[in-house]
């Protein structure tokens, strides 16, 4: 009876559990890289590393270039960050895929293990 129940919960409950666990690991994902926080502050500058202008007009251009370049290196920092993020999503993506599509054979690795084994 024990066996039965098991394989009752396998394909029925188990393998919709995996099913239904595939979109909340993929947006654990975000979450833990902030790709929603990224993508607001995308153009913002870097760690808010910002120069105020002075009076005269090269003080002006010179905090204009120093805040332009502290965008730029934010754009560049957080960029990076957001396609590493995407890679470890596609690659968790298709590893889930791998793994729903292999949910229904893994009880029967059991006994072509233990025959392996023996032979």
């Amino acid at each position: 009876m024990l066996v039965a129940a098991f394989f009752s919960w396998w394909y029925g409950q188990g393998w919709q559990g995996v099913a239904k666990n595939i979109g909340p690991r993929l947006a654990g994902i975000a979450e833990a890289f902030s790709a929603a926080q990224l993508l607001r502050t995308l153009f913002s500058p870097w760690r808010r590393i910002i120069t105020y202008p002075g009076s005269s007009f090269a003080e002006k251009f010179r905090a204009w270039g120093d805040n332009i370049f502290s965008r730029a290196v934010g754009f560049v920092v957080r960029l990076l960050v957001l396609f590493a993020a995407l890679l470890v999503i596609i690659v968790v993506a298709f590893l889930s895929v791998i793994e729903l599509i292999a949910w229904p054979l893994l009880p029967l690795a059991v006994p072509v293990l233990i025959i392996m084994g023996v032979v």
